[in-house]
């Protein structure tokens, strides 16, 4: 089970997938905009998405809980 954190303070812009969702290494799960910057969170491990814990318009802090991947 990998857990992927926000890794700064961002906004998120785009959630790219569901609960359920199988993925691929290198797969975008959200796109988070900070500073007028996007930045596309990547899977590092295949899976599948078991938790989503944000949504679009979320604000997050680094360290916190984005989604989980089994």
């Amino acid at each position: 089970m990998t857990e992927i954190r926000a890794e700064m303070v961002a906004n998120v812009w785009k959630v790219m997938v569901a609960e359920g969702t199988k993925v691929a290494e290198g797969d975008t799960l959200f796109i988070l905009e900070s500073m007028k910057m996007e930045i596309p969170v990547l899977v590092e491990d295949p899976g599948t998405v078991i938790s989503l814990n944000v949504g679009e318009g979320d604000v997050v802090q680094e360290g916190d809980l984005l989604a989980v991947v089994q």
